[in-house]
């Protein structure tokens, strides 16, 4: 998975990515070449990216469902680290869903990428000791249509297939650390979280799922149960 990148300042970030699952290796600083990263809820997301899974993009702003949380370990507990999460295109298609087959078909060449932009987790920087103590939730992260966000929303665009990847960064506070900052990350991409940007549903077992899984459903599912 490659992308290009918005420059960071000092924490920039190459556009070689890495998944935990592929064995990936290169020559890192020690702080980062132990980090290991374990997706949550992976059977969960395994659900859902088995019916193609979906996710609301709306003006305002829309919470991710599954939520993207990991377990980190390997890191030096007394060394800085930023971790960022962004997202870039799987393929450059657009998408249309068929409903006489349950399924998703390519529709034609996809929009022109929209400058890219990352998440910080608010948390960052922490120690490693924070980090590996708990589990790590981007659950403020909401996904936006909205060209002109000024919230700093990840801007996506609908009909068009994504895919989550988390930047673990060292604070490096030398002089020359930029001389170093290809040294300074490691990457982590799970392809169970990859999904399609929607306004609305497509697939309605995936609305079903949502319902039965999200915890914030539970209106959904008390007027789902009224309308029987």
């Amino acid at each position: 998975v490659t992308g290009k990148q918005p420059s960071l300042g000092r924490y920039s970030v190459s556009s070689r990515a890495g998944s935990p699952d592929a064995g990936w290796t290169c020559s890192k600083a020690p702080e980062v070449a132990s980090v290991r990263v374990q997706l949550e809820m992976q059977s969960l997301w395994q659900q859902f990216d088995q019916l193609g899974t979906e996710m609301i993009v709306t003006k305002a702003g829309r919470r991710m469902f599954p939520t993207f949380q990991v377990h980190i370990s390997g890191m030096d507990p007394a060394a800085e680290y930023v971790l960022l999460l962004d997202f870039i295109p799987v393929d450059d298609k657009r998408y249309r869903y068929a409903f006489h087959s349950s399924s998703w078909l390519v529709a034609g060449r996809g929009d022109i990428a929209v400058p890219g932009r990352v998440h910080f987790h608010p948390d960052s920087p922490a120690r490693g000791a924070q980090w590996i103590k708990q589990t790590v939730s981007f659950d403020r992260l909401k996904l936006t249509n909205n060209l002109l966000d000024d919230n700093g929303h990840m801007i996506l665009s609908s009909m068009h297939r994504y895919q989550p990847r988390l930047h673990v960064i060292l604070v490096d506070q030398s002089r020359d650390s930029q001389r170093f900052a290809h040294r300074n990350f490691c990457t982590f991409s799970f392809p169970e979280t990859r999904f399609i940007a929607v306004t609305a549903y497509q697939n309605h077992r995936i609305t079903q799922l949502k319902i039965a899984c999200n915890p914030f459903a539970k209106g959904f599912r008390a007027a789902d149960s009224e309308n029987r």
